[in-house]
């Protein structure tokens, strides 16, 4: 699960995840960091450094070499820079489903 380290530090996913039976795995302490860091100081901006996206792609690299089947995308701005065709992992861009879930649940009512 990759975001802001606000995010993947609460139970937000979590505990959402755990409901469905989903295992989770969170980045170690100093890649949430340099991962918020990115976020806050280079992608809200626009900047999209190779540097960057070359480190997103190691932590989601490591995530699956410890086991994981795909990463969440927690954040509207790391789809800019990753996604099923640069990550080592099938992607959650949570932006995308949570408009797709919204749409679906407007299209029932």
């Amino acid at each position: 699960m990759t975001g802001t380290q606000w995010l993947v530090d609460s139970e937000v996913y979590p505990q959402k995840l755990s409901a469905q039976g989903l295992e989770f795995v969170r980045p170690e302490k100093t890649q949430r960091e340099e991962i918020g860091r990115i976020i806050m100081d280079e992608l809200v901006y626009g900047d999209f450094k190779p540097d960057s996206v070359n480190y997103f792609r190691e932590v989601i690299d490591g995530l699956k070499n410890s086991g994981c089947d795909a990463v969440v995308l927690g954040c509207t701005e790391i789809p800019l820079i990753i996604n099923d065709t640069n990550s080592s992992l099938p992607t959650l861009d949570s932006t995308r489903l949570l408009a797709q879930a919204a749409l679906e649940h407007a299209i029932q009512r």
